[in-house]
């Protein structure tokens, strides 16, 4: 699976990367609006989940928990992929003024006083932080990604989108946030990969740009109940097995079997949550002979039963 464009790079294993954005979150993602007047400061409390900032009009400062402030400026965006505290404001020596936790309403205004005018564009994601994805504990806890004419243009489009549904809500609405939040998140998350420097690195935005690893990898997650092998896989990636299992446990940091069952496990365990769909069906769908082996497997990895599993939600 290979992606070029204008984008700038070729990003191979897109498959795998909208796969494992259906996986890290849970639940229906939220977006808002909120618009302040300098001077204002406004603090965000760590939350069991993933941020997004834009600035779509004037200018902030992202000032996070035990780090240096960032400067941002319009279309730049902030994301925090493990929902760390920080705050935002017009200038870094702001001070707070009482209760300023931001609300998750897209009605959500703040005039703290009379002076430029800053717009953002706000959404949050709810985790199963139960099973994150390995790429998600990879990334820094704040993501800054400074908006530069023609870097990223999918990334730059999405926000459009996003931005123009969350201000003028239209019939259809209530369905198109959703989807292009989730959207948002994977151009998000591609645009971070791309900007990596992988020549020399490790780890899943090496794992993403790497076409034989990046393609077995589509090829697990696109079809996890395949009886696969290491020498299956590696005859997906175009290399032989001893090539191909140094190589895929060198970027991705397990080897690839063990990788393959953490994700036949974790889509098991989402099948469970959100489908009604019976234990045979979902042991099948994820690789296991028989409904007993997917048992025992299932409560070797979460410590309870998959019926128990489904039970508590």
């Amino acid at each position: 699976m290979t992606r070029s464009g204008a984008d700038g790079d070729t990003l191979t294993g897109v498959d795998a990367l909208s796969q494992l954005v259906a996986t890290m979150r849970t639940g229906e993602p939220a977006s808002y609006l909120i618009t302040h007047r300098a001077p204002w400061r406004r603090s965000y409390s760590p939350v069991q989940g993933s941020g997004i900032h834009v600035i779509l009009q004037g200018s902030a400062v992202l000032l996070p928990s035990g780090a240096e402030p960032v400067a941002l400026g319009v279309g730049d965006v902030v994301f925090t992929p493990r929902g760390a505290g920080h705050a935002l404001a017009d200038s870094a020596t702001t001070p707070l003024s009482g209760a300023d936790t931001a609300s998750d309403t897209a009605a959500d205004t703040a005039a703290d006083g009379d002076g430029l005018t800053t717009v953002l564009l706000c959404g949050a994601y709810g985790l199963d932080r139960s099973r994150a994805h390995p790429m998600l504990l990879e990334l820094p806890e704040y993501v800054h990604l400074p908006a530069r004419l023609g870097h990223h243009p999918s990334l730059r489009a999405a926000i459009d989108l996003l931005g123009r549904e969350v201000q003028d809500q239209r019939p259809g609405t209530d369905a198109a946030i959703p989807a292009l939040l989730d959207m948002l998140l994977l151009f998000v998350l591609r645009a971070w990969t791309e900007d990596q420097d992988c020549d020399e690195g490790t780890g899943w935005a090496a794992a993403l740009r790497d076409r034989p690893v990046s393609t077995a990898l589509s090829a697990i997650h696109r079809n996890p109940g395949r009886p696969w092998t290491v020498e299956s896989l590696g005859a997906e990636a175009g290399l032989s097995r001893a090539a191909f299992a140094r190589r895929f446990a060198t970027l991705v940091g397990q080897p690839p079997l063990a990788y393959l069952t953490w994700w036949r496990l974790t889509t098991a365990a989402r099948l469970l949550r959100e489908t009604d769909s019976s234990l045979h069906s979902v042991a099948q769908r994820v690789g296991y002979a028989s409904e007993f082996a997917f048992a025992n497997a299932f409560k070797r990895e979460f410590g309870t039963a998959p019926g128990a599993y489904r039970r508590r939600g």
